[in-house]
């Protein structure tokens, strides 16, 4: 009988042993499906967001009213050719740090140069694009929103050295920027009286574009109930003296106020005045500001330029930064490669950017030209939107023009 028990008890043993084994096979089996699962999902959305589009959010006005705060858009990048990872290894779906730990998200090494892949067109002018950020090749880690090269010129290089950690970073981690080209290689660009002209022609204002204007009343104030159903923002500041309000508005902002009994008179507000923030930051040759600006030639792959002294600041950043290219001044005689020189041939081509909200947007009317190795893609569509009052229902799959 004992023999019997015994002979059973050893079966049950082995029965469970193998038993557990094989629950613990399954499970360890749906781990590494799912695991799986993980990896590939990871593996073909990074495959998507480098060569075809990818999901980007509207963090500034810049562009009012085309894009606003809080729009969230898909960026094609077929549109002018994927560009080819420089730096490979990141944690996936991070631009340069790590969030809240405030920390470096990408491996330095290995580092690519710039390739493209062909696409379906060419930048043209009243394109939206979203580009890396010219100027975003150096930031400061305990305020990398901040713009080094304007903190610099403040500030000056002792007391950034004092303060600021000083981070740099290869192209393709540079934070994104969206803005409309209005200028391509080879154009003429000048700003007068806040219009922009391309080879002395005017060009047409986007329709959603816009501007700081004053609207003087009769003294009664305006009714904030019908702004808002006017899609008018409330003004940013009032002049009591006057009984005048500035208000930024569209065209169409602009000539629906107008038709208000209270309001006499409505102009533009126009930058007076020398700007020195305005690129390329050299008032002992550039009088300009942000409504009065240019001319400026924008460089093309291929043309060569006669360097002097009162254009050197234009084009010294492309040849010492965006080119590669030693650059230095000796007696008044420029040095590039050190070989002397008095002109420069564009090895890429260069492109203008601005902002919709052409009197709310840094541009680059204050950080000058975007090199085509920054350009990430083409702004396609809107899918979602919100602001403090819920989902901007009317604004999805929009197109973005």
């Amino acid at each position: 009988m004992s023999l019997t028990v015994k002979k059973d008890t050893k079966q049950g043993i082995s029965s469970g042993t193998k038993d557990g084994k094989s629950k613990q096979k399954k499970r360890k089996s749906k781990t590494r499906e799912w695991i799986d699962a993980a990896i590939f999902a990871v593996i073909a959305a990074t495959i998507i967001r480098t060569f075809f589009f990818e999901a980007y959010t509207i963090p500034t006005p810049s562009m009012e009213k085309t894009l606003l705060v809080h729009d969230f858009l898909f960026v094609n990048k077929l549109a002018y050719g994927p560009r080819t990872p420089m730096t490979p290894l990141a944690v996936p779906f991070t631009l340069s740090t790590i969030p809240v730990l405030n920390i470096k998200s990408y491996s330095s090494w290995p580092h690519f140069g710039y390739h493209r892949l062909p696409g379906f067109s060419h930048i043209k002018r009243g394109d939206v694009v979203v580009f890396n950020f010219p100027d975003g090749d150096t930031v400061l880690k305990e305020q990398p929103e901040a713009d080094y090269y304007a903190m610099l010129r403040q500030w000056g290089r002792q007391y950034i050295d004092n303060n600021y950690t000083i981070v740099t970073r290869p192209i393709d981690r540079e934070e994104n920027y969206i803005k409309r080209c209005v200028g391509v290689p080879g154009d003429t660009l000048q700003v007068i009286n806040g219009f922009v002209y391309i080879d002395g022609r005017r060009e047409d204002i986007p329709s959603h574009s816009e501007k700081y204007y004053w609207v003087q009343t009769d003294g009664n104030v305006f009714n904030p109930e019908r702004l808002s159903e006017l899609g008018i923002d409330p003004a940013i500041s009032v002049d009591p003296s006057t009984s005048s309000y500035e208000f930024d508005l569209t065209p169409a902002d602009s000539a629906a106020l107008s038709k208000f009994t209270i309001v006499k008179s409505i102009r533009r507000n126009l930058s007076t005045g020398i700007d020195p923030t305005t690129f390329p930051q050299d008032t002992a040759h550039f009088q300009w500001n942000a409504d009065h600006y240019g001319p400026v030639w924008i460089p093309e792959k291929g043309a060569t330029v006669q360097l002097t002294m009162a254009n050197i600041a234009l084009y010294r950043r492309i040849i010492q930064v965006y080119e590669h290219n030693q650059f230095e001044i000796k007696n008044g005689q420029f040095y590039i490669n050190g070989k002397p020189t008095d002109q420069y041939t564009f090895k890429v081509n260069y492109y203008w950017m601005m902002g919709d909200n052409r009197d709310n947007s840094e541009d680059s009317r204050f950080w000058g030209f975007v090199p085509e190795d920054h350009v990430v893609g083409k702004a396609w569509f809107i899918w979602m939107s919100y602001d403090n009052h819920g989902i901007r229902w009317r604004r999805l799959l929009n197109g973005i023009h």
